[in-house]
């Protein structure tokens, strides 16, 4: 990423994701890592074997080739016959290590780390856990959210925050004064055409920018389609 950034952020978002959702996976009945979740065709069990083998593709350097969606296919498929315990102590030591790589790079790594963050959520999203695309971790995942969506190209959005999930610095909405919200400028000027503005929570803002599911969200987007503002794909 050649936008200005903090190259400990992503190393701190990891420890945060493995002290909130570790904990929560080892109490985790086996039955329930094969529930499916929103990456198409993945089970939980899947969706955390490819978190803990990008992660370790990062602490060893076996970058060359790595995350298309083929390398990820063949990730997962060299999990498949482990035990969920070894999958989540290969977890573990990813989340550990690899945002110290990360920090030594250009930057090009911070989304791989959000990514990582994304997929937490997926996973809680499929166990049924509170927490989904918010909770600890939410300030760090916008900070390099804000980064990643001009690198990606996506056109200028700004961004009224309210409700669940909500990080600091934070203010207080003249129409609502007990409801904290918060203000973000995403994406890039596109000449010629005025900033699109998107009304919403951190989780959906969260989801629309990772390209998944947002039935029953509230949002209000204005001037953009949600098409255009996934930065995965």
């Amino acid at each position: 990423m050649s936008e200005t950034r903090d190259p400990w952020l992503p190393h701190r978002l990891l420890l945060s994701e493995r002290d909130a959702l570790l904990p929560l996976l080892r109490h985790t009945a086996e039955s329930e890592y094969e529930r499916r979740t929103a990456c198409p065709g993945w089970t939980v069990r899947e969706v955390l074997a490819h978190c803990s083998a990008a992660l370790l593709r990062i602490v060893e350097g076996r970058l060359e080739g790595a995350f298309t969606p083929e390398a990820n296919a063949s990730d997962v498929r060299e999990r498949r016959d482990w035990s969920v315990s070894r999958i989540l102590d290969e977890l573990e030591e990813g989340f550990t290590e690899a945002g110290k790589v990360i920090a030594a790079s250009d930057g090009d790594l911070d989304v791989i780390a959000l990514g990582e963050w994304v997929h937490a959520g997926d996973v809680r999203d499929a166990l049924g856990r509170p927490g989904a695309y918010e909770g600890p971790g939410a300030a760090e995942a916008l900070a390099i959210l804000t980064v990643a969506s001009r690198v990606r190209s996506t056109p200028r959005v700004e961004a009224v925050l309210g409700g669940g999930g909500l990080p600091v610095p934070e203010t207080r909405s003249p129409a609502s004064p007990a409801s904290p919200t918060r203000r973000l400028s995403l994406g890039n000027l596109v000449e010629g055409r005025p900033p699109a503005r998107l009304e919403t929570d951190v989780p959906t803002l969260v989801r629309l920018y990772s390209g998944r599911p947002v039935v029953g969200a509230r949002y209000v987007l204005d001037g953009a389609e949600e098409s255009e503002l996934v930065i995965y794909g």
